[in-house]
């Protein structure tokens, strides 16, 4: 026997944004924070949410509210057609000098380090109203919070799955070996392969970037290199600026730990495989003014960045 279902103009659409509500937050309570209703409106809600829907949505659970399988089959419908409507209310024009905003943007480690400061000076001075919350991406399921909407825009990641999502290269960089300045190969221009090899390495244990191991000219292994030690990013510095560890980082990582650190960099004989950072969205964004005004701050800030 199958169930009736609804006709769409017998829904109450608040009861379908108190559904997102708790789908985002697993919490009643909070859902109800996030929408300025208090914990009896929310309840009552629910109720004909599992009513009109028949079926028990959301159940208790030592981790929050749990959604049920029919919950989560309607959770990202919901959440496009909720993102459609308030799309569609929006100003066609999107003035960041008088905007309320915020925006959710995953960063790995090395947009953490090269984009976000940059991307937050140039959005505070253009548009004080606006509120960037930058995300480590490592702790996240960036792909599905995208899909609902958790997240506005992620990046670093350098392929997205699928053809909902765009993608925009923002930078290429080449890696580069670090070490304190009156280290005792310091004198060398360049670093060869070799000689590479021959030095105690720091290897960051908390960053995504690291270089591939295959010589980028030639497509040989190169020599093995044994880490003498790894150390979180957040060390990586003092550890280098104290020590005769030297350590492969994008340059401009490198460039950003010279000017607080004594430290210096020089450039390899044949580098590896650069690394990418890119931006990844939901391509039903693409033409939303917020959203678009978003992505072309941050591909001015790469701009400049490849251009110093």
């Amino acid at each position: 026997m199958t169930k009736t279902m609804p006709k769409l103009a017998a829904i109450d659409l608040n009861l379908l944004v108190v559904f997102d509500a708790i789908m985002r937050d697993r919490s009643v309570t909070r859902a109800g924070q996030r929408l300025g209703l208090s914990q009896p409106a929310m309840s009552h809600a629910l109720t004909r949410l599992r009513h009109m829907l028949k079926d028990e949505l959301f159940v208790r659970s030592p981790n929050g509210m749990a959604p049920t399988p029919r919950a989560e089959e309607l959770a990202t419908p919901i959440r496009v057609a909720l993102d459609g409507l308030q799309q569609s209310l929006e100003p066609v024009q999107f003035d960041a000098s008088k905007a309320t905003a915020t925006f959710r943007i995953a960063v790995d480690n090395y947009a953490a380090i090269v984009l976000v400061a940059p991307i937050a000076a140039h959005v505070a001075r253009i548009a004080p109203g606006v509120r960037l919350d930058f995300r480590p991406s490592g702790t996240l399921d960036v792909f599905d919070q995208l899909d609902r909407s958790e997240l506005h825009l992620a990046m670093g990641p350098t392929a997205a799955p699928g053809e909902r999502f765009s993608r925009r290269r923002l930078l290429q960089d080449q890696f580069v070996v670090v070490h304190r300045k009156d280290h005792p190969s310091a004198k060398a221009q360049e670093f060869s392969t070799e000689k590479l090899a021959t030095l105690p390495q720091l290897e960051i244990s908390s960053a995504q970037f690291g270089p591939d191991l295959v010589d980028a000219s030639f497509g040989k292994p190169k020599p093995a290199v044994k880490p003498a030690m790894r150390a979180p990013f957040l060390s990586a510095a003092q550890i280098l600026a104290t020590s005769d560890l030297v350590s492969v980082l994008p340059l401009n990582v490198a460039k950003s730990l010279v000017k607080s650190h004594k430290l210096a960099f020089h450039r390899l004989s044949r580098p590896p495989k650069p690394i990418e950072a890119a931006t990844i969205w939901l391509r039903r964004l693409d033409n939303q003014p917020a959203h678009a005004w978003l992505r072309e701050v941050i591909d001015r800030v790469a701009n400049d960045i490849r251009a110093t």
